[in-house]
C-alpha cells in the first residue's frame, strides 16, 4: 500500500502556513518537491518577471487621477533593458523634461514612478495618493509627477526643480516570489541631487494581499510628512513615533 500522506488536519506545518506566505514544509514526492509546489513557484517567478518588465500605462494612470493636475516625465534610461542594466541613468531626469515641470513654492510633490514593478504603481499608487491627500489639509501640493524608467533618486531632481520642500516617491518595489505588486514610498526633505538613502524615510510592503493597507500607509505617510516639515529633516533623524492603531477585534 502507498504511504499515507499528511492531511491539513494532521500536517504539523499547517498552523505555520496560516501565518506566512513563505514556502515552508513543502514536502516531497520521491526525491523532488510536489508538482503543485513546483508549479506554484514557476507561476510566482513568471509574475515577478512580468512585473519587472511591464511598461507603465501612463495614460491610464493619468486618467485615474480624475482631473488632478499632473505632468509626465522620464529618466535618461531610453528603454527598459537599459534601465535594468544602468541604474545610474534611472536616477537622472531627461533634460527635455525639466521644461515640463511647473515651478512654484510647494510643501510637497508626489511622484508616481514605475520602479521595478509598474504593476504595483498601476494598482496602488492613486488610491494611496488620494488617501494621503485627504489627511493633509492645508498642504500646498504640486501637480503630480508620473515618472517612467525611474529609480528612487529621480525624485530628488524632480523635487528640487519643481520647488518642493518634500518629495514623496511612490514607486514599485522589487518583486518577490510572494508578492509582485508591492508599492513603496520614499520621503525626502529638501530634495536635491546627491541625497543619500540615509536621508529618506521609507514605507514598504503596501498592497492588498496581506500587506500594509492604503489607510495604514496613508496615516503613516501623512504623519511623517507633517513631522518632516516641523523638524526640517527626514531619514535617520526622523523616527517613526506615530501611535500604531490596534487592529479591530
Amino acid at each position: 500500500m502507498p504511504p499515507e500522506r499528511d492531511t491539513p488536519a494532521t500536517d504539523p506545518w499547517t498552523p505555520l502556513r496560516r501565518m506566512t506566505p513563505a514556502r515552508i514544509g513543502l514536502g516531497r514526492r520521491g526525491d523532488a518537491p510536489p508538482l503543485e509546489a513546483v508549479l506554484d513557484f514557476q507561476l510566482a517567478h513568471a509574475r515577478a518577471r512580468d512585473a519587472v518588465h511591464a511598461a507603465l500605462d501612463v495614460d491610464a494612470l493619468a486618467a485615474a487621477l480624475e482631473g488632478r493636475p499632473h505632468v509626465a516625465v522620464r529618466s535618461q534610461a531610453p528603454e527598459r533593458g537599459t534601465y535594468l542594466r544602468r541604474p545610474d541613468l534611472g536616477r537622472r531626469l531627461e533634460p527635455a523634461c525639466l521644461e515640463a515641470l511647473p515651478r512654484g513654492e510647494w510643501d510637497a510633490v508626489f511622484v508616481l514612478a514605475d520602479g521595478l514593478s509598474a504593476t504595483a504603481v498601476q494598482r496602488h499608487a492613486v488610491p494611496l495618493l488620494n488617501a494621503t491627500l485627504a489627511r493633509l489639509p492645508g498642504f500646498r501640493v504640486a501637480p503630480v509627477v508620473i515618472a517612467t524608467q525611474a529609480r528612487v533618486a529621480l525624485g530628488d531632481e524632480i523635487g528640487a526643480a519643481i520647488g518642493a520642500r518634500l518629495c514623496a516617491m511612490l514607486i514599485g518595489e522589487r518583486p518577490g516570489l510572494s508578492v509582485a505588486d508591492s508599492l513603496g514610498v520614499y520621503l525626502t526633505h529638501a530634495p536635491q541631487s546627491g541625497r543619500r538613502d540615509s536621508e529618506r524615510n521609507c514605507i514598504s510592503n503596501i498592497h492588498q494581499s496581506g500587506g500594509l493597507s492604503y489607510a495604514a500607509a496613508a496615516d503613516k505617510l501623512a504623519w511623517l510628512m507633517a513631522e518632516a516639515l516641523r523638524l526640517k529633516l527626514t531619514g535617520i533623524g526622523l523616527k517613526d513615533e506615530q501611535q500604531a492603531a490596534l487592529p479591530e477585534a
